[in-house]
């Protein structure tokens, strides 16, 4: 696969958020009298108010406002244990040595995001399109076309890193080539990728005449 650019999902993909985002989700579901573990089944991939809204179905637009900005404030202030990724910054390091441009494109909030990046240790990006930029969020392509409109490239120009069912079908959707990280999902949960891939361990950045290459190490 060639392209120009990359573009990072963030959660699940470049930094493990996952303790942080579960016990806010289920101090959230406790607070709304939901099951806990319906409501961590459907999160995933989508901007946190998209999936409040579809978790308390009659409720009020400010009332889902109100509770999205409960569960940022929980988000961006529990990060003792995000970590980045194994492979993740090795990687970034190698995008920078050749130059090659890349965004982080997140279905967090700017808040979340930036508090998630410092924690494990990231770069700052360029480049960071978050919930807060964008009308409708992953599984639409808006978050993809807009961080690739942002590295003055085309969507079609870019690979996406993504870790979700949502995610994938979002970079699909905008034109992209889409490799599916499996640390999280089975393949057969994102059938959409092009690629697959276990860990950025195993990404190997090489150039060609065109542009850039991914390949794929053997574990």
């Amino acid at each position: 696969m060639k392209f120009k650019g990359i573009l990072f999902d963030l959660d699940g993909t470049l930094v493990n958020s996952m303790a942080s985002v579960e016990r806010a989700w289920r101090a959230w579901a406790g607070r709304n009298g939901l099951e806990a573990d319906f409501v961590m089944e459907n999160i995933h991939g989508r901007p946190a108010r998209e999936s409040v809204a579809m978790l308390l179905k009659d409720s009020h637009e400010m009332e889902v406002k109100g509770e999205a900005m409960w569960l940022e404030m929980m988000e961006a202030t529990d990060t003792d244990d995000v970590v980045a990724e194994p492979g993740a910054l090795a990687l970034l390091d190698k995008l920078a040595e050749l130059g090659l441009p890349w965004a982080i494109v997140t279905s967090g909030t700017d808040k979340v995001a930036r508090a998630r990046i410092k924690a494990a240790g990231l770069p700052e990006p360029s480049v960071l399109v978050t919930a807060n930029q964008v009308e409708k969020g992953k599984p639409e392509p808006e978050p993809f076309l807009l961080g690739a409109e942002k590295l003055g490239l085309a969507a079609q120009d870019c690979l996406v890193f993504e870790d979700s069912a949502a995610g994938v079908t979002a970079g699909k959707a905008a034109g992209a080539k889409v490799a599916a990280l499996t640390a999280y999902s089975s393949q057969q949960e994102l059938p959409e990728a092009d690629a697959y891939l276990s860990s950025l361990e195993l990404a190997a950045i090489e150039v060609s005449e065109q542009g850039f290459v991914l390949q794929q190490l053997s574990s």
